[in-house]
């Protein structure tokens, strides 16, 4: 089988000696090869190489127009890097300088003329050898690269799933349909686009932001469900959930859970300073969190939990743009007012305001 293959090589002829054309190309079809293109004009050699593909060069130097050396000066930049392409150097000249020069050219083997038949064919054979080969080598690193790449989706796709059910099996605590971890992070994206940030992070905010409340695992369903505003300690338990959320996520070593991590920490940190749970100020909250916050509250607002109705999108909106600068990043509060209009919401009854620190 391979032997056939062999003999199913594209082998290219240039010398400008036409008696030594159909010798070779007699020598060639007698041994089984059939595919076999020459030329005795060397300056078609680049065009030939190129529409041919070879996978072996017969090629002579001394030549008129362009000897064998500008032949593979000119063939050496159009061959891949990586690609083993042999030429077969046919020259009566035995010198070891022209070897040399040669072989710094590109030549793989040489074939003194006269050439002995059964040698040349020998010759030829080994040089196809090595180039099936070597195709065969780098179609198999192909084929194991692919497979890596496969691989390696799967293991995203399955980290990324882990990392959705987390998010989900917090977030059924106090909303079974479990929309509103995907809502945060589609709409912390679209805010994340709208300050610029870079596609890479934009994709980690979206991907990240459903982990927010993770930390909700730890927190009894007597307080997560109560359906009324809290007493003063069981707020204090409530807002554990961010250290919780974090402490959950430590140590990762991906970014997307870093970033989970991060947002989780920080989400209910406010621009003032008076957030927790570390009583972050301004800048020093990570961006990832000054998003998050604005969409978790818009959120939040818009939509019925246990102790309250959902509010109006316009006056949900209204809060927001009330709480920039105290509660919310001002710059993150005018790229959510800019995009608000795209967010998915729904018109509800207005209900009594129990203040956005409280909603979520």
């Amino acid at each position: 089988m391979l032997r056939q293959n062999f003999h199913a090589a594209k082998i290219l002829i240039v010398d400008d000696e036409s008696s030594n054309v159909r010798l070779l190309e007699r020598l060639l079809q007698k041994e089984g090869y059939t595919d076999v293109v020459s030329t005795v004009d060397s300056r078609e050699a680049v065009s030939l190489y190129l529409d041919f593909q070879p996978d072996l060069l017969l090629l002579d130097l001394m030549m008129p127009h362009a000897d064998g050396f500008q032949v593979m000066e000119r063939l050496g930049l159009l061959i891949p890097w990586g690609t083993y392409f042999p030429i077969l150097v046919l020259t009566a000249d035995i010198t070891v300088q022209a070897r040399q020069r040669a072989l710094e050219a590109g030549a793989k083997d040489f074939l003194t003329k006269p050439f002995d038949h059964t040698e040349a064919l020998q010759r030829i054979h080994n040089l196809i050898e090595a180039r099936f080969f070597h195709l065969l080598l780098q179609n198999q690193n192909l084929l194991l690269e692919d497979k890596v790449r496969e691989r390696t989706q799967e293991l995203r796709e399955a980290h990324l799933e882990v990392l959705h059910r987390l998010a989900l099996a917090a977030e059924f605590r106090d909303d079974d349909t479990g929309q509103h971890t995907q809502r945060v992070g589609a709409i912390s994206a679209l805010l994340a686009r709208q300050l610029e940030l870079p596609d890479s992070q934009v994709e980690m905010i979206q991907r990240a932001a459903p982990l927010h409340d993770v930390g909700k695992i730890g927190i009894s369903d007597t307080i997560l469900l109560k359906p009324g505003r809290l007493t003063p300690e069981e707020f204090a338990t409530m807002k554990t959930h961010a250290a919780i959320g974090a402490a959950l996520l430590s140590g990762g070593r991906s970014d997307l859970v870093r970033t989970a991590e991060r947002i989780a920490s920080t989400h209910h940190e406010r621009w003032d300073g008076s957030g927790y749970p570390n009583g972050l100020q301004g800048e020093d909250i990570p961006i990832e969190g000054r998003i998050v916050a604005v969409v978790d509250v818009f959120d939040a607002l818009t939509h019925e939990r246990p102790y309250k109705q959902a509010w109006p999108v316009e006056q949900a909106v209204a809060e927001i743009r009330q709480q920039s600068g105290r509660q919310f990043d001002p710059r993150v509060v005018d790229a959510f007012v800019q995009v608000h209009e795209e967010l998915p919401g729904e018109d509800a009854p207005a209900a009594q305001p129990v203040g956005a620190a409280e909603a979520n």
